[in-house]
């Protein structure tokens, strides 16, 4: 070893292993290593403290560890010191956890291969081997640059195959820097998949941005080349989902828009979307129609059951026009009687009982207007008057019952207006305009904030699993609580169980399918723990609420004690990034987007909001 090398290692050396417990360590400073600051080649290297890592050297085997804490230990070899000379007799012990070892290779690897032998030598760790612990890219790899490592300059390289291929989530309190992480990350690897070849960028991934906030909307933020869905269920000028017609009949689809109870009303909208269907495939749809209408009218003239009856044509006032040919308001039941003595319907002029002469139906009122009747330029509307039909039909033959049934299709005639304020039915034109897409729902109601993303990440899974093949599909939701809440009173239990079900089932099961989920929260602790445990990386900003701080200590079980005490305290912009891709957790700093790039989530200052007068 040369001159210069004992130099360097005398400087570097910090003391010696006086203890072993465990994983525990215990390393005993050398007195003349208590300054904070010490000189080599020229650099000021920070003396070693609690949160700091240090080198043991076991032979050819250096052991990384990271200090804890320390304290001080009076040191018995003094008693030899001359009497009244002024002599600290106090030493620092460092308490150390192992974090992981640099083999002989050079390459670091976490976790625990040899314990350190007391009076084993510990040094401080140099430049070169702190970016050797904290580099996470393989060499050759594509990576990602976002981030320097809290309090030193260097480069934290974040490998794509490792941590985008994976599901990652973002946490911290408004105002931490959890927005811009997660704007940084997705725009710096759209634009290195797009410099490693932009053609099979766009054919083979696929990104969903769903954004309760609007904050993502603007035109530079993640990339200028994404369509961005304005939805808004206030204005009727807003954008449209654009779906195939076939989407709005799938039993699971309509059960989720009118929150159908599993046992009563999901079997019913089975029923109709099945009787709807075959109202298409018919050669003329309307004159299908028109004859089950008929059909049905004939029924419940012929009923004994006033109740029912008359509840019935109630609902043929739904389906039927109300007005005739010249526009003059119809009574569907204006030429109608009870007979209470014989239980049926009679004409209103006396001349036959309907139940005894049904050859005398087609003479009345209701089923003349049967003939009026036309499909309207709505799909919504067509299926509401098919689920009325149903339920004429189903409480002709007992099969159901009005109070089961009528509130599901009120639910949905509440919500109609709504749908097609978001949706656009059989149309052309394709949802994936770009394959970048975000979907803006800050001007959509609460209700309605909740079904859109479940409807729309069940049929990009649905979608995704079918077609399979190559294509990735990246799923990036932000302020994820606002769906994946296991807290929520404004819905049925039933329909909570089903959404976060769903949102279960693509994170457990996505990623063989090559579905990809990103969720930014700043409430881990509402998130449905099944969710926030299912993810393989963590980007951790500040969090001072104590059920989310037990959150994360419960569900990610790759941060170290002391490591997870700092986050009440960790700067704007600065988190803890912890994970598959990385041995042990990193402290990282994550560069702020510019002003064009980064979304508008900035606080409000009242110097800007009220600036000073200028003097004229």
């Amino acid at each position: 070893m040369s001159s210069h090398e004992l130099l360097r290692d005398s400087v570097l050396r910090v003391g010696e292993v006086s203890a072993v417990e465990g994983r525990k360590i215990y390393v005993q400073v050398d007195r003349n290593k208590n300054l904070s600051d010490m000189f080599l080649d020229g650099d000021i290297l920070t003396n070693i403290a609690v949160n700091s890592y240090l080198e043991i050297r076991k032979g050819f085997l250096s052991i990384i560890g990271r200090v804890e804490g320390e304290r001080v230990q009076s040191d018995k070899s003094d008693e030899w010191e001359e009497q009244g000379q002024a002599v600290n007799t106090n030493r620092r012990i460092l308490t150390v956890a192992l974090s992981g070892y640099i083999d002989e290779r050079g390459v670091f690897a976490g976790g625990t291969r040899e314990l350190p032998l007391i009076g084993n030598e510990a040094y401080l760790l140099t430049k070169q081997k702190v970016h050797l612990m904290h580099n996470l890219v393989q060499q050759g790899a594509p990576s990602v640059s976002i981030a320097t490592l809290f309090g030193e300059d260097i480069e934290i390289e974040f490998p794509i195959d490792g941590l985008f291929n994976s599901h990652i989530a973002i946490f911290g309190n408004t105002g931490s820097g959890k927005t811009n992480t997660l704007a940084a990350l997705y725009q710096g690897l759209i634009r290195a998949l797009k410099q490693r070849n932009s053609e099979r960028f766009e054919e083979r991934t696929r990104f969903v941005l769903i954004d309760f906030n609007g904050e993502y909307r603007g035109e530079e933020c993640l990339t200028p080349d994404k369509k961005v869905y304005n939805l808004s269920t206030r204005v009727a000028n807003g954008d449209r989902i654009p779906v195939e017609m076939d989407a709005l009949l799938d039993i699971e689809v309509l059960s989720i828009l009118v929150d159908a109870t599993e046992k009563t009303q999901k079997p019913f909208l089975r029923r109709t979307l099945r009787f709807f269907r075959q109202v298409s495939e018919a050669n003329n749809p309307e004159a299908y129609f028109r004859g089950v209408l008929q059909s049905k009218v004939r029924d419940t003239l012929q009923l004994a059951d006033k109740v029912r009856a008359t509840l019935l044509i109630d609902y043929f006032e739904q389906i039927l026009p109300d007005a005739d040919a010249d526009g003059n308001l119809v009574d569907l039941a204006g030429d109608l009687d009870w007979y209470n003595l014989g239980n049926e319907f009679r004409l209103r002029d006396g001349t036959a009982y309907l139940r005894t002469n049904p050859n005398r139906i087609p003479d009345t009122i209701l089923y003349r207007q049967v003939d009026r009747f036309a499909f309207g330029a709505s799909m919504l509307g067509n299926l509401i008057s098919a689920l009325y039909l149903q339920l004429i039909a189903d409480v002709i033959t007992n099969r159901a019952q009005n109070e089961h049934i009528a509130p599901l299709i009120n639910r949905l005639k509440a919500k109609k207006d709504e749908i097609e304020k978001l949706f656009s039915f059989g149309g052309q034109q394709s949802f994936w305009q770009k394959n970048v897409v975000v979907v803006n729902l800050h001007d959509v109601n609460i209700e309605m904030k909740k079904t859109i993303p479940l409807l729309l990440v069940k049929k990009l899974y649905d979608e995704q699993k079918s077609e399979g093949g190559d294509r990735t599909l990246s799923l990036i939701i932000d302020e994820a609580h606002n769906i994946l809440s296991k807290q929520s009173s404004r819905e049925a239990e039933t329909w909570k169980d089903y959404r976060l079900e769903t949102f279960e089932e693509v994170i457990k099961e996505g990623r063989k399918f090559g579905v990809f989920v990103t969720l930014a929260s700043q409430r881990p602790s509402d998130i449905s723990p099944t969710i926030a445990s299912q993810a393989h990386n963590y980007f951790i900003h500040r969090l001072i609420n104590q059920a989310d701080l037990k959150m994360i200590s419960s569900a990610v079980s790759y941060v170290d004690r002391v490591t997870e005490e700092s986050i009440p305290t960790l700067p704007t912009g600065t988190c803890v990034f912890s994970g598959v891709v990385t041995q042990v957790p990193l402290k990282i700093h994550v560069r702020e987007l510019d002003e064009l790039s980064r979304p508008s989530s900035a606080t409000k200052k009242f110097s800007d909001v009220v600036p000073p007068v200028e003097n004229c």
